[in-house]
């Protein structure tokens, strides 16, 4: 309660300073006159309030969008100290991020993340970089670097109504510049180390990282625009935790080679506007890559080779809108911990194709209606070494929106969406409704409802594979002690899975304070059903024995032994040594499952403004309630509770400067393997900052970026590595 008092404590700072301009307090003119200007100064506005086209499809001030939407916006990203985009998110409320590798973050909103988050759908300008095979998102195979996004645009909350399936949590919508923007060339290199010395005693070398980043864009005439760009990025691995996992099970962390990342990447872009203005055509493809760890619910994976080509071409005319995109995915992974029946790491081969056909418009009727429509066709096709019985999947949608202004100080967004799947046997809707109340024009208060949806995904319905697992068998008999039985467990999947679905209540406000802050409130309550667990199904009988469980226990009568198995409970894999085993059964088989429902409910509070025109400040804090499961809680992730964010960005002559500063709760995790390696999280500080001096008319930026600046363990998934201080120069050139 302490950082939320102090977070409202800094809203009321700002909130009086924002009748403060950059030269002081502003002074009121007499009765009856007129402020002046002073002579030959240019006013300057100090806040401009962020328009946002995620939220509707369609270009709204955030004060008017029917969902709550945060933006970063290019000022930030630029100055932040980042490598990359979790870093940046950070600062957003309600978001809960989980580094666990130099390469590998997840991202959830107003839920509890994971090793793969699955409910989370990511853009860049408006093509899906949601991996359709798995259902998540690889975030270092966003191509754009920072220089060339024009600003990010957060969703948080359910958005199925507009964007479809996997919309279940939020939206992210990287929007780049156009080559009109940039008009320009810049290189921006940088390079830097870290510590790799964690309080767990291991004495490591320095971790190094650098990129290089190129970006040339021209605007040729009045027609014809281009831009290409390409960038690389590396890193060093992490380091791992050891000793004990913190769960009182007795459990060491498994040691396994980790591995950095490299990042290569690379666009190309053409624009051609018509002379008259009639239509707009924009044609872009590109390429990024990585390789590194990947750690999901059965382990680490260290993949090699991963590639990511894109095409995109989008055609506007008026509010007309037609896009046609592609993404063709193709890498290999092997696993670091699962471990097949012939003794040898899993492979995971994959290659997948996605083609998407979109179309959409906006339409007024009348002076009080605005009505948005379009669709979309998508098909993906697979080729999964686990999953070999799957190959392809077919996809359609449609959805409609109207904004009825029912008077000018109410109006409502109504709207909704049916999907239909290929491996889902009825069409999905998704309903969306909003009803927004404005005292003035920029205040508004809204209710809204919101329902969306995740696909299982293919993996979800055609895994197929067996990887092997261990039991102590000295917690079966003394006798012993010290032999460790390897035994198969099948992981298979389930062609019978209905979607995941989320129904959620909203009551926000979000205000513009006297042109100088916008300020949001959000009360959300959320009912998830249908989730999809990767859960325990099968287990050994006395009638179907593991292979060789009569040799490992040959010291027994075989109708001993075969009774054993009777009374072994899945948590012996978890039980500290000594302890005994009296019921239950071995595990013999993992499966998809749909589980009931989980409610999720929480609050966040945020301000975000100017203090004069050098600087800007922002401040939020997140309160999400553990969840509520109708199941075993043991199946769900238990999220950060409370999350606090402050910060400032800065520009005066010469300097530019950013600082900010995050708290995160403590956590727990059950999504690895078995209870053997579930556990907690602590709490953690985590202190960024940056400066720079501009050169030669802001030609020459030099920077200097600290990540962690007071070198805290900071460990955000149990099996993670462990995060410690970064040091990043870095020079930009424009030119």
């Amino acid at each position: 309660m302490k950082a939320l008092r102090f977070v409202i404590a800094l809203l009321c700072v700002l909130l009086a300073t924002a009748g403060v301009s950059a030269q002081g307090a502003t002074q009121q003119p007499p009765a009856g006159q007129q402020p002046t200007p002073p002579p030959d100064e240019p006013e300057v506005p100090v806040y401009v309030e962020a328009v946002v086209v995620t939220a509707s499809k369609v270009e709204q001030q955030i004060v008017n969008a029917p969902a709550t939407v945060s933006v970063v916006s290019s000022d930030t990203i630029q100055s932040s100290p980042i490598n990359n985009f979790a870093e940046l998110l950070r600062e957003v409320p309600g978001m809960n991020i989980s580094q666990t590798s130099a390469r590998d973050y997840n991202i959830t909103m107003r839920g509890a993340t994971s090793t793969l988050a699955t409910s989370q759908l990511a853009l860049l300008d408006g093509r899906s970089l949601y991996l359709d095979f798995f259902g998540f998102i690889a975030w270092d195979l966003v191509p754009v670097n920072a220089f060339e996004l024009k600003q990010v645009e957060v969703i948080r909350g359910p958005a199925s109504a507009i964007w479809g399936a996997n919309a279940l949590n939020g939206v992210i919508n990287f929007i780049s510049k156009t080559p009109r923007e940039l008009d320009s060339n810049n290189l921006t290199i940088s390079a830097g180390g870290f510590n790799r010395n964690p309080a767990n005693g291991q004495d490591l070398d320095t971790g190094s990282l650098y990129s290089v980043n190129l970006t040339h864009a021209q605007a040729v005439n009045d027609r014809w625009a281009y831009k290409v760009s390409a960038g690389y990025f590396t890193s060093d691995a992490f380091a791992r935790p050891t000793g004990l996992i913190p769960n009182g099970t007795g459990t060491s962390y498994p040691a396994f080679s980790n591995q950095g990342t490299s990042q290569p990447k690379f666009t190309g872009r053409v624009d051609y506007d018509d002379s008259q203005g009639r239509f707009k055509v924009v044609v872009e493809g590109g390429y990024s890559g990585t390789d590194g760890i990947i750690h999901t619910g059965i382990g680490p994976f260290d993949m090699t080779g991963v590639n990511l080509s894109y095409g995109t071409m989008r055609y506007s005319r008026g509010t007309f809108k037609f896009n046609v995109f592609t993404n063709i995915l193709d890498g290999n992974a092997n696993g670091l911990l699962a471990v097949g029946t012939d003794g040898r790491p899993i492979p995971f081969a994959f290659k997948t194709q996605t083609y998407d056909v979109e179309l959409g418009d906006v339409k007024t009727i009348g002076t009080r209606q605005v009505v948005s429509y379009g669709g979309n066709a998508r098909r993906n096709n697979f080729d999964l070494s686990i999953a070999p019985r799957g190959n392809s999947r077919t996809e359609v949608g449609a959805y409609v929106q109207d904004e009825i202004f029912i008077n000018d100080k109410f109006r409502w967004n109504v709207g909704a969406r049916v999907d239909k799947f290929a491996n889902i046997d009825n069409a999905v809707f998704s309903p969306r409704t909003a009803l927004i109340f404005k005292p003035q024009a920029d205040h508004a208060i809204r209710v809204s409802f919101n329902r969306a949806f995740r696909a299982p995904s293919l993996i979800n319905n055609y895994l197929d594979t067996t990887i092997i697992n261990q039991l102590n068998l000295g917690l079966v008999n003394p006798a012993f002690a010290g032999r460790v039985f390897n035994f198969p467990v099948a992981a298979v999947g389930n062609e019978d899975l209905v979607q995941e679905s989320t129904s959620a209540v909203e009551l926000a406000y979000t205000g513009v304070i006297n042109n100088r802050a916008t300020v949001s409130a959000a009360v959300y309550w959320t009912k998830n059903t249908d989730e999809i667990f990767f859960t325990q199904v099968g287990r050994y009988r006395a009638t179907s024995p593991p292979p060789g469980w009569l040799n490992a226990l040959s010291l027994l009568p075989p109708a001993q032994a075969l009774g054993v198995l009777e009374v072994l409970p899945p948590s012996c894999l978890s039980l500290p040594a000594g302890s005994p085993c009296t019921a239950g059964g071995l595990p013999s088989e993992f499966s998809y499952r749909n589980l009931g429902e989980v409610i999720n409910k929480g609050i966040e509070l945020g301000v975000d403004g100017a203090v004069n025109q050098s600087l800007n400040v922002f401040a939020n804090y997140s309160f999400q309630a553990q969840p509520d499961p109708d199941f075993d809680l043991s199946e769900v992730n238990l999220p950060p509770q409370n999350r606090v964010n402050l910060g400032f960005n800065f520009t005066q002559g010469r300097y530019t400067g950013n600082m900010s500063y995050s708290w995160v709760d403590d956590a727990f995790w059950q999504d690895v393997l078995d209870a053997r390696f579930h556990g907690p999280t602590k709490a953690y500080s985590q202190v960024n900052g940056a400066f720079g001096l501009q050169w030669l008319g802001e030609k020459l930026i030099t920077t200097v970026k600290v990540i962690n600046l007071f070198n805290e363990d900071i460990q955000s998934h149990v099996f993670g590595d462990i995060l410690k201080r970064q040091v990043i120069g870095e020079m930009r050139v424009t030119f």
